[in-house]
């Protein structure tokens, strides 16, 4: 593989995990042919078949990249980088080739791997269609998978990208909402205040009457008994239990009449 391309450091990482992954499934294959024991080829080819599922997935990243540099490099680059992808797919069909020749004697373990719950009758019949199937057809099958995997991967962003703007229109109606609430909590308590302040000034007005009108009960009442008095003095003036009123004057005493005798007529 071409190791002087021009790449992101993102690319190079990719790349580089790409390469490890081939020299793994190398030394792998290698080794599966020293392996006599069944148990233990059937153990060999699972992690082989797992470094194979690292490789797609790694090449998959390494096209994404290639698409999103593709509108800042040049085409001469874009075109080396899809070449290099090219000669990356076609050594992982090799060795899903390779794998495949060993699986037409070891049903056991199967490319397109369903699941920890799988059931042995759907492994051995993925077994039997990996096997029919040709080397570009498995690539196109893996590369397809790949793709159903990033549209659902998209749709859940999508769904996720959706439910933060909710998020964030929820929160900024709680926001308002809250803000609100505030403003009635300060207007509540305006208005508790001013009845506390009206309820009082309403004591003080009622305390403000309740004197008035004893003082002019208790002036009716003076008034009331300076009128029996004079009353009373009027109708029986040499009544002496009843003391005089000041500013009053006493009763005048009965006047006689004096005249002079006529000396002539004893």
């Amino acid at each position: 593989m071409a190791t002087n391309l021009p790449m992101t450091p993102q690319m190079e990482q990719i790349h580089g995990e790409i390469n490890d992954n081939f020299r793994a499934l190398s030394n792998g294959f290698q080794r599966l042919d020293k392996i006599k024991d069944s148990n233990r080829q059937s153990k060999q080819l699972e992690e082989l078949t797992g470094r194979m599922r690292e490789c797609k997935r790694l090449i998959k990243e390494f096209e994404s990249e290639i698409k999103d540099e593709g509108t800042r490099n040049p085409p001469e680059v874009t075109k080396q980088l899809n070449d290099e992808k090219q000669s990356m797919v076609k050594e992982l069909n090799s060795y899903v080739a390779l794998r495949k020749t060993y699986m037409s004697t070891n049903k056991r373990v199967e490319l397109f791997d369903t699941g920890a719950g799988a059931s042995e009758p759907m492994a051995e019949d993925n077994a039997r269609m990996a096997s029919a199937m040709s080397n570009q057809e498995l690539v196109d099958a893996g590369m397809k998978t790949m793709d159903e995997t990033d549209q659902a991967i998209e749709r859940s962003k999508k769904v996720l990208a959706h439910n933060n703007n909710t998020g964030s229109f929820l929160h900024t109606c709680l926001f308002c909402q809250t803000e609100q609430m505030e403003r009635i909590v300060n207007e509540l308590d305006t208005i508790q205040f001013s009845i506390k302040k009206a309820s009082q000034l309403v004591k003080e007005i009622g305390r403000q009457v309740a004197t008035d009108k004893c003082i002019m009960l208790f002036l009716f009442l003076i008034v009331c008994g300076v009128i029996a008095i004079i009353i009373v003095k009027i109708v029986n003036p040499n009544n002496k239990d009843i003391r005089d009123i000041p500013g009053l004057a006493p009763p005048a005493p009965a006047r006689r009449l004096l005249y002079l005798r006529d000396p002539k007529n004893p």
